[in-house]
């Protein structure tokens, strides 16, 4: 029976209670997610290409 009161209570506070973000929202959000996620790849890839080059560098002076 409490799980009964439980389910109800949260459908009741999802309908009622919470703001969803509407279609807009959503879109310019993910599109912001979208590009910050290329960003950070962007400069974690220049950071590991930079890192190699270097690294390989040193390489070749020690041998």
């Amino acid at each position: 029976m409490k799980i009964k009161t439980y389910l109800q209570e949260v459908y009741t506070e999802l309908v009622h209670k919470v703001t969803w973000p509407t279609w807009k929202d959503l879109q310019s959000s993910a599109l912001i997610v979208m590009i910050a996620s290329l960003l950070i790849a962007l400069v974690i890839f220049l950071m590991d290409f930079t890192f190699e080059n270097v690294m390989g560098f040193i390489y070749k002076l020690l041998y």
